[in-house]
């Protein structure tokens, strides 16, 4: 319908400022003509739209327009219930709670054919106490101290200022900000001990668009294996990547990328046993045959 696209083209400009008419015509599926019509049919109903000319031209809605009434369909807010009662069966945090409820107030039709359980993401007491105290710290702008363990089994202490939580990798992580070096960095929780709110401020504003994952561009490894038909669906489900070529027997090669020293995906493929065999890189390659001698050594003692 004309007046969803209306609404959706106003959201759309909101939320990307200045656009041109051809990336508006590709987003939305019609032609330019259209989105100018579009546009004029806004402009006429009071929607502050200015036009600007040149290589970086387009159509940008004034920075003092707000859009105030409600534009999401009841479906569409069914839509944000599920994500959010999906957030909030891994998360117990109060604000989340509150937003829920607010939402699911506004949603009529409490019919949605999709949910989402990320119950798996819930951990022990422990990390749900770091992460109501890591939101916190984060919501009054405090750096954090904890005792961090490395995956290389270093213990340091850590001054941070919290930027945001993520999980990923079936673990829950910290991004945080050190002021000394100027960067981001990663840190899982599950490796914390003693974490502390201080009342030390943040020394600049956050986002965590700020955050380019350093962490997954300097430590992610990419991953060739050859495998034998029987674990072509475990490959699949474990290991997040794909099949780059088929052999007649069944057997495949299989493409992934992973956190190198994450404990999970490299236990999967040593539970392959002799169904898997790493093709690259060397490293990865070595460090298995390593460690298949220690325990092979170590049931022979």
């Amino acid at each position: 319908m004309k007046t969803d696209r209306l609404i959706s083209i106003v959201v759309y400009l909101l939320n990307h400022g200045r656009t041109s008419a051809q990336k508006l015509a590709e987003e939305f599926e019609v032609s330019s003509r259209t989105i100018m019509r579009d546009l004029e049919s806004l402009d006429q109903a009071g929607i502050p739209i200015q036009s600007y000319y040149g290589v970086e031209g387009g159509y940008q809605i004034m920075d003092s327009f707000v859009l105030e009434k409600q534009v999401a369909t009841n479906h569409e807010y069914d839509w944000i219930v599920t994500a959010l009662e999906g957030l909030s069966s891994a998360y117990a945090g109060k604000s989340l709670k509150r937003a829920l409820a607010k939402v699911q107030s506004m949603s009529h039709t409490g019919n949605s054919a999709v949910s989402v359980d990320l119950g798996v993401a819930r951990e022990d007491d422990k990390i749900n106490e770091q992460l109501m105290l890591l939101e916190d710290a984060i919501e009054e702008k405090c750096a954090v101290r904890f005792s961090y363990t490395n995956s290389h089994g270093e213990e340091k202490d850590i001054q941070t200022e919290p930027v945001g939580l993520q999980y990923k990798w079936y673990s829950w992580y910290l991004i945080g900000y050190y002021e000394k070096y100027q960067d981001y960095c990663m840190f899982k929780l599950v490796r914390m001990d003693n974490l502390q709110k201080t009342d030390i401020r943040f020394t600049k504003t956050h986002s965590l668009s700020d955050f380019k994952m350093k962490d997954d561009s300097d430590n992610t490894v990419h991953v060739k294996l050859y495998g034998k038909a029987a674990i072509k669906a475990k490959c699949r489900e474990y290991l997040n990547g794909r099949i780059t070529q088929e052999f007649e027997n069944g057997d495949f090669e299989f493409s992934f990328s992973v956190p190198e020293y994450e404990t999970f995906w490299y236990g999967v493929i040593l539970s392959f046993g002799n169904k898997a065999k790493i093709i690259e890189p060397k490293e990865i390659k070595e460090r298995i045959i390593k460690t298949c001698k220690e325990i092979q050594m170590e049931y022979e003692a």
